[in-house]
């Protein structure tokens, strides 16, 4: 009996070591690293670092145009791999940081370090329950895709140096790889049934023809090629050229010819009719994780749809009374159709509406200083968004620069149909987009010092679009909006963010018609029949993002009230702002927390 036990136990030991070695065999370098780090002897606070350089440093290693867009040197020729294959073990290696997580005690760590540990256990917990909702395989829509993303990246890439331009000619010879795997992706979507609605595709496979242009010095994949710096030898200058415009003649465009005629011929004409997320494979569940992951809440979409109509409800008042005092006869519709048809509130060419926004970039930057104590270092432009994607892309948006690659950010502005790009909304769109909206809030978490790099670049949305909107009231505290028509923009934007509560969960969740959608958009907010329709197609194909704004201004503005309540004479706006932004982008639920703190500690 002991004999026959021992070899039993002996032969159960070499399978089990079998087992382990099999299994540690499949593992990958980056789930061996992370075991490492979860049997190392260190102290906690040493592990939890360690975790974060492993992971961000895997990040741009698996995501090379990450690493261009934060300005991580080295990968500026590769693209990500985006195989099926790799896309699968990327799922599976969700699991690996979360089990260091699991080693490590929170108790044992500093205050920041527990903020730290929780927003990162967060991250990864909402990232493996997403990952049942296969999202690769929406890799084209009207607002991105490689159409339009590989010539940004091009055009984001550094080109300061000869090396700069070569890693930018490999990225154009390795256009067909992208090609060809985002096809496959596109095929395995179309057969599953999971696709962007057949109408929001409309113009997308124009957007590839756009890309072809036969004039080589207009093309946008070559627009850093037309000026070299000044240093470059004649020689280095012909020889880069010359190649780049063989990449583009010899790879890019036989693989977006191919992308197009994919497009044309089999994914618009075979993508579905229906336009709710709730009509996909496991779509109201997936829906619902996409509301609670932007607004970074707990809200159901028919909560969100109650306080959206409540806001509307509220806002439609008030520029019900701006209207008034403007002293014009006429019903609301009326006075939205003379904001809309008025030549008087609109430009005849492109070069002077990026001018006003520019002015009122140079406006806003002297007024920054008695909101914030502290100022982003990194600079800001104005550009147009590009003619190939600006038919289906929205009024405006900002496009974070790098602080580490010497890149500014810039605020795109929609020049398209220019009638239709009206002055009175530009004041509000603006302060939105550059400062004190976007650029001031994603510039100052750059340049943040002492915080782990998932965080500095890491996004909440319901943070970041929440801070847009609360900026675009601070206008009124700036000088801005002091004409009626001006601060009727400002609401009229504002109640756009509203209607965005009701649309988005209604085409989604309560079976909304794009029309429908439509027709309560053009029956409050006063933004023309165009940009509407190019909105409510946006809301259709970026499930909930749209939720995010309205939901994280109400929470930035209830905290700046309670902070005014309980400090009293106390409160200083420009402290509020600089503990608000002072984190970079956290979940609404954790920025109360702070502030709460913050006005305790005020006390």
């Amino acid at each position: 009996m002991i004999l026959r036990t021992l070899a039993r136990f002996v032969l159960l030991s070499f399978c089990c070591t079998l087992a382990a070695q099999s299994r540690a065999s499949q593992q990958t370098a980056f789930e061996l690293d992370c075991e490492k780090i979860s049997k190392s002897p260190s102290k906690d606070a040493i592990r939890l670092h360690q975790l974060f350089k492993l992971d961000w440093d895997n990040s741009l290693q698996e995501s090379p145009e990450l690493a261009t867009e934060v300005g991580f040197p080295g990968l500026n020729d590769r693209w990500s791999d985006n195989s099926l294959e790799t896309i699968e073990r990327r799922k599976r290696e969700l699991d690996a940081p979360l089990k260091v997580i699991a080693s490590i005690k929170r108790d044992e760590l500093s205050a920041a370090d527990q903020l730290n540990y929780d927003l990162y256990k967060r991250n990864y917990e909402q990232a493996v329950e997403g990952r049942r909702f296969p999202g690769e395989y929406l890799q084209i829509t009207q607002l991105n895709g490689i159409q339009q993303d590989i010539a940004r990246m091009v055009d984001v890439s550094p080109h300061s140096t000869v090396k700069d331009y070569e890693d930018i000619i490999s990225r154009l010879n390795g256009v067909p790889t992208v090609v060809e795997q985002t096809l496959v992706l596109l095929r395995k979507g179309l057969a599953a049934g999971i696709t962007p609605p057949r109408i929001t595709l409309r113009d997308v496979p124009q957007q590839v023809k756009n890309q072809l242009e036969p004039d080589l010095t207009k093309s946008a994949f070559l627009r850093s090629f037309q000026k070299f710096p000044a240093e470059f030898s004649e020689t280095n200058k012909t020889r880069l050229r010359f190649a780049a415009e063989l990449a583009l003649q010899k790879k890019v465009f036989p693989a977006f010819i191919k992308l197009y005629e994919f497009l044309a011929n089999e994914y618009v004409p075979g993508a579905r009719e229906t336009i709710a997320c709730g009509d996909l494979p496991d779509g109201k569940a997936w829906y619902d994780f996409n509301a609670r992951a932007v607004t970074t809440t707990k809200l159901s979409p028919q909560e969100i749809h109650i306080i959206g109509l409540s806001e509307v409800a509220r806002i439609r008042a008030e520029m019900n009374k701006v209207v008034a005092g403007c002293g014009l006869k006429g019903s609301f519709d009326e006075f939205l159709t003379f904001l809309r048809s008025d030549p008087q509130f609109s430009y005849t060419n492109a070069a002077d509406l990026l001018r006003g926004y520019r002015d009122i970039c140079k406006r806003a930057d002297p007024e920054l200083a008695r909101l914030f104590g502290k100022l982003p270092r990194l600079p800001y432009g104005v550009k147009a968004i590009p003619s190939y994607a600006e038919k289906s892309q929205t009024t405006a948006y900002y496009q974070p620069g790098s602080p580490d690659a010497g890149r500014p950010g810039y605020f795109y502005a929609n020049t398209y149909d220019i009638q239709t790009r009206l002055t009175w909304e530009m004041e509000a769109l603006t302060l939105h987009e550059s400062v004190p909206g976007h650029h001031l809030q994603i510039a100052l978490a750059q340049e943040l010092e002492n915080i782990p790099n998932f965080r500095k670049h890491g996004s909440y949305t319901a943070f970041v679009e929440g801070w847009g909107l609360y900026s675009e009231s601070l206008g009124t505290e700036m000088g801005f909006y002091t004409d009626p028509y001006s601060n009727f923009g400002r609401l009229s934007c504002e109640i756009w963010r509203a209607i965005r509560l009701v649309v988005d969960t209604g085409i989604h969740s309560m079976g909304w018609t794009r029309q429908q959608a439509i027709n309560y958009f053009l029956a409050n907010a006063s933004k023309n029949q165009h940009d509407i329709t190019v909105e409510v197609d946006r809301y259709i194909v970026w499930p909930g993002q749209a939720l995010a704004y309205k939901i994280g201004e109400l929470k930035t503005k209830e905290l700046r009230a309670y902070a005014t309540k309980e400090l009293g004479d106390k409160f200083d706006v420009r402290q509020f702002h600089d503990q608000v932004l002072g984190n970079a982008a956290v979940p609404l639920d954790v920025l109360e927390v702070r502030i709460k703190q913050w006005i305790a500690s005020r006390r």
